[in-house]
């Protein structure tokens, strides 16, 4: 057990989901996993585990933004000896080419947070994803008809910018950035620092760019195309 988990020992699978909102892990328990019974509780960042074709598999909520998800992940990898992190969350996009529902494949993670920044000295460190994880996300998705983008993602610690449309997000956008979401360096980088796999998946809800988005409702339930690729990979990883 640990400050924010009431877990014991081994009731998380070594592959975990990592949904931010607590409603949305429920769904995906609820909706996913055969067997699954609730193993957290702590402040509602709900946690679950039971089977996808058989195979053992948990989801656990992080919260909003790159500090939350530090906890939840550093506990999971240090406490629960998990070993593989899928993230499943929801992105706004900064490219064109990106549509509303699209799915994007963090294949790295830009950032200005200093939970990454300032822990390198000198050094700018680049959080980039699990190339397995990645390169069967990728193939799984392409053998179902998934629409998927994979290209780097902006994890930012700011929401609402001083400056409207993509203005705050200065050269970012030029330079390929194609979506941006609130998790994937900090759990990148977790995932480097012990040596455990992590990808990022997400679907974009909101484009940035012409001001399409799906409601909140859409957002938590709708996602199933998304999870089922995670699941997927989650099994075989």
């Amino acid at each position: 057990m640990t400050p924010h988990n009431h877990a014991q020992p081994g009731d998380y699978a070594e592959a975990v989901l990592l949904p931010g909102d607590p409603l949305r892990a429920k769904w995906i328990a609820e909706t996913f996993l055969t067997d699954a019974k609730p193993v957290n509780s702590v402040r509602n960042c709900l946690g679950f585990t039971g089977t996808y074709k058989g195979k053992r598999v948990s989801v656990q909520a992080t919260g909003m933004g790159q500090p939350s998800l530090s906890i939840y992940v550093h506990e999971l990898i240090n406490s629960y000896g998990v070993k593989t992190l899928i993230r499943v969350g929801t992105c706004g996009g900064l490219n064109a080419r990106v549509k509303v529902r699209d799915v994007i494949l963090a294949q790295a993670a830009s950032t200005d947070s200093a939970i990454v920044k300032d822990r390198f000295g000198p050094y700018n460190f680049a959080p980039i994803a699990d190339f397995g994880l990645l390169r069967a996300a990728a193939e799984k998705a392409e053998a179902a008809g998934l629409k998927i983008h994979a290209g780097n993602m902006l994890s930012s610690d700011i929401f609402y910018h001083r400056e409207p449309g993509l203005e705050g997000y200065g050269l970012l956008p030029d330079h390929g950035v194609i979506g941006v979401e609130m998790e994937a360096a900090a759990l990148y980088t977790l995932a480097a620092r012990f040596g455990v796999k992590a990808l990022a998946i997400c679907t974009m809800t909101d484009c940035l760019i012409t001001g399409e988005e799906i409601s909140a409702d859409a957002r938590q339930t709708s996602l199933t195309d998304m999870v089922t690729l995670a699941l997927e990979v989650a099994i075989e990883a």
